[in-house]
């Protein structure tokens, strides 16, 4: 208990000074935003940010964090993309560039490390994927493992990137998730007395709750305006999501419970753009947040009601069974899906005026 407490203390403490101070330097250096470009009338504000909290975790894993191959791995991958999304928001990289790095992640950590071995079994019991293998550069690659890793990861990338539409929407998000994996390893903490189990609980549990106590100050700048962390900061925190939830036992269905809304409409979006021939990766304004906000949602009411949902879920999925999880996904995406319906009329009757 005493380590939580210190790492609340110093992990807030920490991301607070390193934002304060490395936002100095940023105006210094000139690396502000553009606020013609969102069409905003306010005065450029720092921007890519979201260094700050690499290098807060990176310090604060080594202090409260089991440095182990998971850790290692973790800090690896995480400084590569790091680097690469600090480049991507000074030269902006193309929609396929972001793309190929996203698959080249995925596909390099099935490959080397943790990869998806198998998927629950709705009616009892689990599906191995192991059964298709080939031999590469002397090394056994199994085939349906890494194929379901490299979208898995693929998948957060972009559903995570897509909330970004809307001031402090991936940062709260972000937070409810990670809190969420706290809850659901103190809970297997709790109830399970295998060493083995005990270990992986305490290091994924130490990890989420770092995250969550540097995002704090984040969320809190977020929200008024004085910091951006750019489009790639979606990245790092995609990567940290898609990877906890692999390295939580697979805990997939459980990640998904907060941020089902987001999983449907990133589904959504990708068919209604190819409906109509467009490039499912392109920007455009028919996001959730969009939508609610055509259909006359204040920015305060999407934010409220998509955090409300996403933790109401994620926090009753902890006492789901497998049966009553599928009910949840169901009742989220019919309300996804009923007002995107919505969305269509108003749209359909504001065309006709």
């Amino acid at each position: 208990m005493l380590t939580y407490i210190l790492s609340f203390f110093l992990s807030i403490s920490l991301s607070y000074i390193l934002i304060c101070s490395i936002s100095r330097a940023f105006r210094n250096l000139d690396i502000l935003d553009n606020p013609k470009k969102y069409w905003k009338k306010r005065k450029p504000i720092p921007y890519s940010l979201w260094v700050v909290f690499f290098i807060a975790f990176f310090i604060l894993s080594l202090l409260f964090v089991e440095i182990n191959y998971k850790l290692i791995l973790i800090l690896l991958f995480w400084g590569v993309i790091t680097l690469v999304s600090f480049l991507d928001d000074m030269i902006s990289l193309s929609a396929k560039t972001r793309l190929l790095l996203q698959i080249i992640i995925g596909a390099t950590i099935g490959i080397t490390s943790i990869k998806i071995w198998y998927v629950s079994n709705i009616f009892g019991g689990v599906i191995e994927l192991e059964t298709l293998s080939a031999v590469i550069a002397w090394k056994e690659i199994f085939i349906i493992p890494l194929l379901f890793t490299i979208l898995w990861y693929v998948f957060v990338f972009n559903a995570l990137n897509w909330t970004d539409g809307i001031q402090w929407n991936t940062s709260g998000l972000s937070l409810i998730c990670f809190f969420v994996i706290f809850l659901l390893w103190l809970k297997l903490y709790l109830t399970d007395d295998y060493t083995g189990w005990l270990r992986n609980a305490e290091f994924i549990m130490h990890i989420s709750i770092i995250l969550v106590w540097i995002l704090i100050p984040f969320f809190y700048f977020d929200y008024r305006e004085k910091i951006l962390m750019g489009d790639s900061w979606t990245m790092f925190l995609g990567f940290m999501l898609a990877t906890l939830a692999i390295i939580s036992g697979w805990k997939i269905a459980t990640v998904l419970a907060v941020f089902w809304i987001y999983a449907v409409d990133a589904v959504y979006v990708v068919a209604w753009r190819i409906a109509r021939r467009k490039n499912p990766l392109s920007w455009d304004f028919t996001h959730l947040h969009h939508r609610l906000s055509d259909i006359g949602f204040s920015k305060n009411q999407i934010l409220t009601l998509v955090f409300s949902l996403s933790l109401f879920f994620g926090v009753t999925a902890l006492f789901l069974d497998k049966t009553w999880k599928i009910i949840v996904f169901i009742i989220i995406a019919v309300f996804v899906v009923f007002l995107s319906y919505i969305w269509e009329r108003v749209k359909k009757i504001s065309f006709k005026k």
